[in-house]
Order: C-alpha cells, then structure tokens, then sequence
C-alpha cells in the first residue's frame, strides 16, 4: 500500500553511487606526515601528502613560512625543518592563506638521543656484562621513544624484543653474518677435533722460537686474510690461538693483534668486501655536486694516503710485535700470561665459557695440517670467486676493471657460499680418512656451531641498540653538533672526531660511513668553495682528506668500543673476555688515534704533505712504544707449556 518506499529506495541507491564514485575520484586531503621522535634544533624533512596539482603552496612555523618541494602525485617535503621550543604547530596553507592541514610537533631535548648508547657503554666497561649493559640501552631508548612517562616503561619492555631485536634479526644482511659465523663455528668444530688446527699449530710451531715471531706471524696472517673483516678475525683468531698459548702471549694480546689487522686491513686493501660499499657512498654523495668530474672510485684511492688511523695502526701492531714491549693494561694481562705459564684460574665469565667450549682433537688421530688449511683455502677461495661472480654478473658483458668488479659484488651472498663450501670441505675429508664417524662429525660440527651462540646474542643485541639509536636520530644530532661554520683547515679533523665518536656511540663503522659520508662531501665541497679552494690543487687535499676522515674515524670508534662487531668477534675467536678485549685495546687505539689526529689530519688541515705526516706519526708511535712501553717480567720469556684444554 506504501508506493512510494521503492522510489524513495532507489533515489537514496542512486545518490549513494554518486557519492561514491565521487569520493574514488576525489583527491585526498593535504596531510602532514608527523615523524615520531623530533629532536629540539636538529633539522629534518618532513614529508606532506595529497597536495594539490596547481596553486601556489607554503607551510607556517610560528612566525616563519616556510617553503614546500613539490614531488610527483601529490607528495611533497618540508626540507630541513628546524624546531626549537618544546611543541609547536606546522600549518600548511595555499597562496590565499587558507589552511590545508596543520599538525601539533612535539620535540625532545636532542641530548637524549645519546643517552641510551652512553649508558650501555658505561654499564659494559663499568660491569662487564655486556649483554645486561645492551639491554639496560635498548629498554632506555625505548622508554624514551614511548614518551618517558611511568607507564610507558612497561611499552618499552614489551618492544625491548618484540620489536627491537625481532627488526634486528630479521634484517637479511644481519642473517647473512649470522648464518657466516655459524658455518664457521661449525667449520671449526670440525677441524678442531679432526686434528688440523692442532697440526696448523705444531707447523707454525716448528719455526716459531719466540713470542716476537708468534705475534709477528699473527700480524702478517691477519694482513694476508684482506678480503674481509669477519673472515679476518674468525680464521686469525682461532689459528693462532693456541700457538699464541704456548708461547704465553696473552688472550687480550691476540685479540688486539686479531682486531687492529681485521677493518683497518680490509678499509684500505683496493679488492675487499669494504670497496663497493665505500665506493658506492662516495658516488652517492658526489652525485649533487657540480663541478667535480671524478670518479667515486679515483676520490676513494686519492684519499687511501690521507686514511692515517688504519695505516698507523697496521704499523703500530709490528712495532708492538717486533719490540715486545706493552704498557697499560695490556702489559698486566702479558705479565699475568706468562708468570702463570699460560693458564689462569681467575678466568673471567668470557674466558670461562670459551674454555669450556673448546674442542680438543681426538686422541690417537694423526694431526695433519692439511685438513684445516684446505677448507680454510675453500673458504676464501670460494668467497672471492663469489664476489667476483656476481660482481662481474651485475656489471653485464664487457670488459671491467677488477676494482669494479669487487665494487659491484655480493659479499655476503659469497661469504655464505664459501663458508658453506668450506664445512663441506672438512666433512669431506674427515669421512675419507676415517678420522671419525658421520655421527661424530656431526656432533662435533654443532659444537662448534654452539660455540658462537655467545657472540651471535651479543651481536643480536647490539644491532637491536643500533636500531633505537636510528630512531632516536643519534647519529643527526651528532652531525648537527658542528654546524657549518668550518674553517677548511680543521675540517678533516672535526670529521674525524665526530665519526669516531658517532662509531663509539653506535658500535658500526659501516653505520657511520653510510650515515656521515653523504653529508660530509657536500659539506666539504661547500666549504672549499666558499673560500674559493674547491678543485684547486690546495684544495682537494683537503676535501680526500674529508672523505678519509669519515673511513677512519669509522675503523677508530669501532676499535673502542665495546658494542661494535668486529670488536666482539676478534675477542671471541681469540678466547678473550670482551670487556678485557676492550680494556687493554682502548690506550693502543687512542694512541694511535691520536697520533692520526696530529700527524694525519691537522698536519694536512695545515698544509703539510701526507707522507711526511704519515712518517713523523710512526716515528712519534715507535718512540712513545720505546719511552712508557716494557717488556713482560723475565719469567714470560722462556716459552710456556701448551694450554690444556678443559675437562667436560
């Protein structure tokens, strides 16, 4: 009876199509994309959407307008915004002053995205419980990401693994060094047991007859493994470790032989697993200039001279080797190895656990040198042929040179290669021989993979403070710490002390290289410029010495401390305490940093050629060595008994 319901039914269908095909063709509202965390005075970009395609478009800050960059479909950024009191409103107009979209910025003190690595720092070196000290970081930073009230801390515990270590872990370059140091330690296991690392120690035990030689042969080892950091320290360390025993050398001594040959060796070796990456953020950086027509990879060889920190360090190991003399806590850990003929009881939790875990050879088998030497040339064998395969594959046909071929080349994909070829390798020939069964080998296999479980959770750790400090924009708040008020004669030096600071901080040389260096090129390019030195020939000294500053000041930081990788795994294949590793580094790096400092950049800064402050910065080293350093009591001199290993 009601006739006019379906009518009305219809009308109401139809205007409710029409609105929505309307909405589907209408343009999204202008928004503004809040970041999460804004430090108070360190500039950032801030991103807009849904702008309109036409009119004229500005952003107010208080009494500042502000201009937009217009992207493609509707997007925009709002470049080096700059906020300074503790909240503050964004809007964003059109050319008739009409409000678009605004948004409320609420900004923290930028000191305290520092806090977090300091305190994980502090509480490492304080306690020596490293993995106590990264946690105590990761749930600071993240209670200071939740807003620091009281409740947020239970936030922050929540997040401290279900989003911190979980982003870390779930990273695909982080798994790759993951599943290397297992293949490894698995690859070890094996050769331990097999007897060729024992018959590796017996070879090189034949002709060595002192611990000049022993730290010696361990310093040209760790020159010979270039091609990588991570191989370096792993195969160096373990070779050496128990020849390094019996000759009373120190845990802490091989572990600073096995670090100070690891980065600085594979930051300055022209084909390394380091060059691509190097390379590859130095063209970034280039890219925006004009003016400057060189390749990235001619900058990174014309800067190779003026990157002092690694090159002195390589030197200052062979004096330490060939002079026998330490001072500091290294020379108390050298007198505390020798006058207890090798072996300790107060070993710390570190030492303990590595003790533990090591894996003798099994009795009554021939101990044959050639069955850790094979799969260990496997390994680095494999590992090059890999980089260069798909460094060549990525260029396409044609003829390369070989830098850019190892520019270009998939590292981790090759160590995982040629560590899995490597293991492999060693199962191989210990079936062949019959040294031990299938199920022993195996066993001995997960031993060995165990063995890194330590270090693969401090590493996990590590990364996952790594993570809150991106957050937290640690590394922006120290760039900004200096301004663009730099004077070109001190600007190698300012690079060089904010990277290693920034590598200290956050334990990641490779983080800081990508973070800094393309901010630290165009920074170096406009201030040459500015004093009308820029591709000059007293100027571009200055701007190589810019971009090795960034290099070593990355290997510098990440040799003290305690949260970087190469740190952590030269002291675990060294069967040394971390902090201990730490502790008795620190005075050699610093020294050698500061002589870099000195004879490296401000010499150059000041206009004195880089050979002659390479020279004069290894002459100072030797003579301090010479001056404060001392050789262990005479009762480390004679050669001490073979370590025994641990009873399980």
């Amino acid at each position: 009876m009601n006739t006019t319901l379906p009518g009305r039914t219809m009308r109401l269908i139809l205007l409710s199509i029409l609105v929505w095909l309307g909405a589907g063709h209408a343009q999204a509202a202008p928004a503004i994309s809040a970041p999460d965390i804004v430090l108070r005075g360190v500039a950032f970009d801030l991103p807009v959407q849904g702008l309109p395609e036409e009119g004229a478009l500005g952003a107010r800050l208080g009494e500042r307008t502000l201009a937009i960059e217009r992207g493609t479909d509707g997007q925009g950024l709002i470049p080096g915004l700059v906020i300074d009191a503790p909240e503050a409103t964004l809007t964003l107009v059109d050319g008739d002053g009409r409000v678009l979209a605004d948004a409320s910025l609420a900004t923290l003190p930028a000191w305290l995205s520092l806090l977090p690595a300091l305190v994980a720092i502090g509480l490492a070196l304080a306690f020596r419980q490293v993995i106590v000290a990264l946690f105590a970081g990761i749930l600071l930073g993240g209670w200071i990401l939740h807003g620091m009230s009281a409740g947020a801390l239970l936030g922050a515990f929540a997040d401290s693994v279900n989003v911190h270590v979980l982003e870390a872990a779930s990273d695909s370059s982080h798994m790759s060094i993951v599943l290397f140091c297992l293949l490894i330690g698995g690859m070890v296991g094996v050769i331990s047991r097999n007897g060729g690392t024992r018959g590796i120690a017996e070879r090189i035990a034949r002709v060595i007859r002192g611990r000049r030689q022993a730290q010696s042969s361990t310093g040209l080892l760790g020159l010979a493994i270039f091609f990588d950091d991570y191989a370096n320290a792993l195969i160096v360390g373990n070779t050496m470790r128990h020849i390094t025993d019996r000759m009373a050398i120190s845990r802490a001594k091989l572990a600073y032989l096995v670090d100070s040959t690891a980065a600085p060796v594979s930051a300055i070796m022209l084909v390394t697993t380091w060059i691509g990456f190097q390379v590859g953020l130095i063209s970034e950086a280039m890219s925006g200039i004009e003016g400057w027509q060189e390749s990235a990879y001619s900058v990174f060889v014309n800067a190779l001279p003026y990157n002092a920190y690694p090159l002195l360090a390589l030197a200052f190991v062979f004096m330490v080797a060939w002079t026998g003399r330490d001072f500091g806590p290294m020379l108390k850990a050298e007198c505390r190895a020798g006058l207890d003929g090798g072996r300790r009881d107060d070993l710390s939790n570190r030492e303990a656990i590595v003790e533990e875990a090591d894996i003798p050879t099994k009795p009554g088998i021939p101990t044959r040198a050639w069955n850790a030497v094979v799969p260990m040339l496997v390994l680095v064998a494999i590992t090059l042929g890999g980089i260069y395969h798909t460094g060549a594959t990525a260029l396409g046909p044609g003829e390369h040179a070989l830098r850019d071929i190892f520019g270009e080349g998939d590292s981790f994909g090759a160590m995982m290669w040629g560590s899995l070829a490597a293991c492999l390798v060693a199962v191989i020939m210990t079936r062949i021989q019959r040294l031990m069964s299938m199920t022993e080998t195996a066993h001995y296999w997960f031993e060995g993979v165990k063995s890194m479980l330590l270090p693969i959770t401090i590493l996990m750790m590590a990364w996952a403070l790594a993570n809150v400090n991106e957050a937290l924009q640690t590394s922006d708040f120290l760039v900004a710490v200096l301004g663009d008020s730099l004077s070109p004669a001190w600007l190698p030096t300012v690079i060089l002390l904010l990277a290693a600071f920034t590598a200290f901080a956050t334990g990641s040389s490779w983080g800081v290289m990508g973070i800094m260096m393309p901010l630290v090129v165009p920074l170096a390019w406009a201030v040459l410029s500015h004093h009308g030195l820029a591709g000059t020939a007293e100027g571009m000294p200055l701007l190589y010495a810019s971009v090795a500053s960034v290099l070593a000041g990355a290997v510098w930081g990440d040799h003290c401390s305690p949260l970087a990788e190469t740190t952590l795994l030269a002291a675990m294949a060294s069967g040394c305490d971390l902090i201990e590793h730490v502790r008795t580094q620190l005075p050699y790096a610093l020294l050698v940093g500061v002589a870099s400092l000195v004879f490296g950049t401000l010499a150059v800064g000041h206009g004195i050629s880089w050979w002659l402050g390479l020279a004069a910065g290894g002459l100072a080293l030797f003579a301090i060595l010479r001056l404060f350093g001392r050789r262990p009591t005479p009762a480390t001199q004679a050669p001490a008994p073979t370590r025994q290993p641990a009873t399980r």
